[in-house]
């Protein structure tokens, strides 16, 4: 009995009373993830849980005794960019846990379907949930229509989870790539509800090296060649000067037919050829 209280248990007589009326379309036995089958987007989580509470608890100031410190720190450098042969996407793979480098071996692209990519950036387990989820109603839209979800849409589905959850915690920068009918697209998504649209973008704490070098080379008439080299070179000369970034460069590009992954290579051999070709 302690236990149910504990978990705010209620009889079921109980849980039938608040459910009246209107409010009976709001189902009892909720589905246990993200829908948007009910009018109230929600997601389920154990009753009294407030994740932005227990962060603020977690933290040097004000913590328990004796203190806990959780570093929510995050590293990365993930970039993609449109160009005339479809869009160039390229990530690095170190996953760090604050100062700790936590694996090596990490694919921040998340491939939602033959014609959809996502990018990782912030918590790992955040944009992979959030991902396969949007992955599953890219699915359901495409059972449901006869057709394949625009790049617009699936990007606008992921900021409506988003903004359903804005200031909870979550820590998701995202790139959504892909074709449709009206050519190759690029969205930036984040966990404050951001939704832009662009031909350029790079996140993660290696962003800004990777676009010094995107800017200088950046074309929109390249080969499929060149932009795969200005993706390799941006992620690489990224992940020599950020040291949350390394690892590999995986590299993929989304062409009318889908996406095919180019390469997957080491950025301590890459950063070696190129210093040899610049002296």
């Amino acid at each position: 009995m302690a236990l149910f209280n504990f978990s705010g248990y209620k009889p079921d007589s109980e849980l039938r009373g608040q459910f009246t009326g209107r409010a009976t379309t709001h189902l009892v036995d909720r589905a246990n993830h993200y829908t948007f089958g009910t009018k109230t987007q929600e997601f389920a989580l154990p009753l009294g849980l407030d994740p932005s509470g227990f962060l603020a608890s977690c933290g040097r100031a004000g913590g328990p005794e004796p203190p806990v410190s959780i570093e929510l720190n995050h590293g990365t450098t993930t970039l993609a960019f449109k160009f005339r042969h479809g869009v160039i996407v390229a990530v690095d793979s170190r996953a760090s846990a604050g100062s700790y480098i936590a694996s090596k071996e990490a694919n921040k692209v998340i491939e939602i379907n033959p014609f959809l990519l996502g990018t990782m950036s912030g918590s790992a387990a955040d944009c992979q949930y959030w991902e396969r989820l949007l992955a599953k109603e890219c699915r359901l839209y495409e059972l449901r229509t006869r057709r394949r979800i625009s790049v617009s849409a699936a990007s606008k589905l992921l900021t409506n989870m988003m903004l359903g959850y804005k200031n909870m915690g979550l820590s998701m920068g995202s790139m959504i790539c892909g074709w449709d009918q009206k050519g190759p697209g690029l969205y930036y998504v984040d966990d404050n509800g951001t939704r832009l649209s662009g031909s350029m973008f790079s996140t993660g704490c290696g962003n800004s090296y990777a676009y010094g070098v995107m800017d200088s080379g950046y074309r929109d008439d390249m080969t499929v060649e060149e932009a795969c080299e200005l993706g390799r070179r941006g992620i690489t000369h990224a992940t020599h000067r950020d040291a949350y970034s390394g690892g590999v460069v995986n590299l993929y590009h989304m062409r009318e037919d889908g996406w095919v992954k180019v390469c997957k290579e080491d950025v301590s051999e890459l950063i070696h050829r190129y210093k040899k070709d610049m002296f």
